[in-house]
């Protein structure tokens, strides 16, 4: 079956309702394996999630059909950031069904990958596998790629939060020289180039292995980052803090929620600028936010985030909250050569099997 199977570039600006249905049901098949208690995503978001990418994220698909075009049994893509950092990278991902596993499909997959990053002169290529597929992580070994940094999701149930805990947070909060303030939705036009310059802090998260330089988010690629996140009905809470004397804003903690999955919150960034830690900035941020979460959304079950396993600082703020591990995230890299030459001694050893 494997050579029947047809591999077409999807292009998610002119796909037919038909074609994104059968997109939709494969992406919920995948991600059964990866969010195992999360509801299945509807047709209308896997068309809002794909069209709504933003312009500096060139985002390449790939999906393997069945020879009658009933069915989709892989996919594949590739990210080319079109920013100022960091242009040696490109990102990609691979997943086949469970029943194709190990028979060669993603082999053929990685070749577009490979054409695209040779073509956009990107020399590393980096991807993330999912403890929950074992398969992922095998490929990668075989592929000769090299681990880069090793990462987990935690996840806090919010039946299990200690609201004595984060209520101690806030009466201990440093409220004489800082005070908090409220982002709902985008960020003021107003203070967007201040807020740029404090998203830089997160560049002193781990980056263990990976090489990657720092990331310098533009006021222009924000817009467009909160623009897709508007269209893919994705609502942001910033609460923020601002320096009473100097004004500076001095860090922040985001959450992420979707009305199609209610019951899950998604944690974002939390981070303090360099002179303002050691004050306790970090844990009245985070108190606050789960205050407001408790009050106005009181159907959220669960908050996830995504730490590495190298970020102690946020990890130790995270397990007094309650967070427990959910599941294992390891980030690859392989150069482009390497995986040019895995690929041609794959296609070798088929030709001379034949």
């Amino acid at each position: 079956m494997l050579n029947t199977l047809q591999i077409k570039a999807f292009d998610y600006h002119k796909a037919t309702e038909r074609e994104f249905s059968l997109l939709n049901e494969f992406n919920n098949r995948i991600r059964q394996e990866y969010w195992p208690e999360d509801q299945p995503l509807t047709l209308e978001e896997t068309i809002q999630n794909l069209r709504a990418t933003p312009a500096f994220s060139d985002l390449r698909l790939w999906t393997a059909w069945t020879p009658d075009r009933s069915k989709i049994v892989g996919r594949a893509s590739a990210t080319i950031m079109r920013t100022e950092d960091n242009q040696h990278l490109m990102y990609f991902d691979i997943v086949v069904l469970s029943e194709l596993r190990r028979q060669g499909l993603a082999k053929r997959l990685l070749t577009h990958i490979a054409t695209v990053a040779r073509t956009e002169n990107r020399r590393v290529l980096q991807t993330d596998t999912d403890s929950k597929i074992p398969s992922g992580e095998t490929f990668m070994k075989r592929l000769g790629a090299r681990m880069g940094l090793r990462s987990r999701t935690n996840q806090l149930r919010i039946a299990e939060l200690d609201k004595n805990l984060i209520r101690r947070w806030t009466e201990n909060a440093p409220t004489d020289e800082f005070e908090l303030g409220l982002w709902n939705g985008a960020y003021p036009e107003a203070e967007i180039g201040a807020i740029a310059k404090m998203i830089d802090v997160m560049n002193a998260q781990p980056k263990d292995n990976l090489e990657q330089e720092d990331w310098h988010w533009t006021p222009e690629e924000i817009r467009q980052w909160q623009k897709s996140l508007a269209e893919r009905k994705t609502e942001q809470w910033t609460i923020y803090a601002r320096d009473r004397k100097t004004r500076e804003l001095a860090g922040y903690t985001e959450v992420f929620w979707n009305p199609h999955h209610s019951e899950n919150l998604n944690q974002g960034d939390t981070g303090v600028l360099p002179k303002f830690r050691n004050k306790g900035l970090g844990r009245w941020l985070k108190a606050t936010m789960l205050e407001k979460v408790l009050h106005e959304r009181p159907y959220v079950k669960r908050i996830r985030t995504g730490n590495a396993n190298s970020n102690a600082p946020m990890l130790a703020i995270n397990n007094e909250l309650g967070f427990k591990p959910y599941k294992d995230w390891s980030t690859w890299q392989v150069e482009l050569n390497q995986m040019l030459e895995y690929l041609e001694e794959k296609t070798l050893v088929s030709q001379n099997r034949t």
